[in-house]
């Protein structure tokens, strides 16, 4: 891509409205030295220095969309706990709306803590709820939804999906019904507990462990025309635009039916693949709002996925490296 084409990109990725609807997190990351072992079990004592809180999940995804020009709003549920003051704060100083954000007293919000020693990462805690939101509840993130939709005009819906109980199978189907009566692209990044009940969206985007356990079949990797074969069955039968696979150290897969295509991973010196799926599904997601062909949406969202994975922690995908790498692709 010359520098005109890609600059035409990203003209395109900021007239780009976009509505997430996902689990939001909190991702906390607590850096130390290790300078000895402690006496109470054989394990390392960590002396932290440094504390850092980020946005995480959906809201991660929002923050890739928003630094690359496009306009995001989050829709997800938080706790009304000090973690969900803290995602609010964060979500103020990126300067993100918080028009989709709904608090409630009986879940907590999810936080994701990572002890590292120096850049290197020794465990990490969870503290969530996974459990499906109620049916009131349901419709509480419905009409907001619906609400939504109504003040804008949206280019395309994102379902974020990492299994913490937001999206359920009955929100999928009616926000979905919504969407395609209101003209909206659907684009979905998925798990596993939900990936059967998304059908007839636009842009289906598994990783390979979700792809295998999805279609309960024990899949070589390695066995690229097996891994096509399958996944052409899966779009034809849920009625996807576009199936797009990403294989980490093998690259990625993307088919619309009509062409297909692989691309291997771009050489990076990994630091943390943490984050990496939430910059290549924003990027897919603009790209396929600005009607870029199935080919690009599969080079672009390749390269930022490996941008992101030489940096340390959940970080968005820094535009001005992008735009660089960009112009290195062959979009023929």
């Amino acid at each position: 891509m010359d520098k005109n084409e890609v600059n035409q990109v990203f003209v395109k990725f900021g007239e780009v409205k976009a509505l997430v609807i996902g689990d939001a997190m909190v991702d906390s990351y607590l850096r130390g030295t290790v300078d000895r072992i402690s006496s109470e079990a054989p394990i390392p004592i960590i002396a932290v220095n440094n504390q850092e809180c980020r946005l995480g999940g959906a809201a991660n995804v929002s923050l890739n969309l928003q630094v690359l020009g496009a306009t995001p709003i989050l829709v997800s549920m938080i706790g009304e706990d000090a973690q969900g003051e803290n995602f609010m704060e964060l979500l103020k100083k990126r300067k993100l709306s918080k028009e989709g954000i709904i608090r409630t007293s009986d879940r907590r919000t999810t936080l994701k803590t990572r002890i590292l020693r120096g850049n290197q990462q020794v465990v990490r805690v969870d503290e969530e709820v996974t459990d499906y939101i109620r049916p009131d509840e349901e419709e509480i993130v419905y009409n907001r939804v619906e609400s939504l939709m109504n003040l804008h005009d949206f280019d395309i819906l994102i379902f974020v999906d990492y299994d913490k109980g937001l999206i359920t199978p009955d929100l999928i189907k009616r926000i979905t019904t919504l969407a395609h009566s209101r003209g909206v692209k659907i684009a979905v990044d998925p798990k596993f507990r939900n990936f059967k009940f998304y059908r007839e969206v636009d842009l289906f985007k598994p990783n390979f462990d979700e792809f295998r356990k999805g279609i309960r079949k024990n899949i070589d990797k390695q066995n690229l025309s097996d891994i096509l074969k399958a996944a052409e069955e899966l779009k034809k039968e849920n009625e996807y635009g576009i199936i797009f696979i990403t294989l980490s150290e093998l690259g990625v897969m993307i088919s619309n039916g009509v062409v297909q295509n692989h691309f291997p991973a771009e050489i990076r010196d990994i630091s943390d693949v943490s984050g990496a799926g939430d910059t290549v599904i924003a990027v897919a997601s603009l790209c396929l709002a600005a009607g870029l062909s199935t080919r690009l949406i599969a080079q672009l969202s390749n390269l930022a996925g490996g941008l992101v994975c030489e940096k340390s922690g959940v970080v968005p995908i820094d535009p001005v490296h992008l735009k660089t790498e960009a112009g290195k692709i062959d979009p023929n």
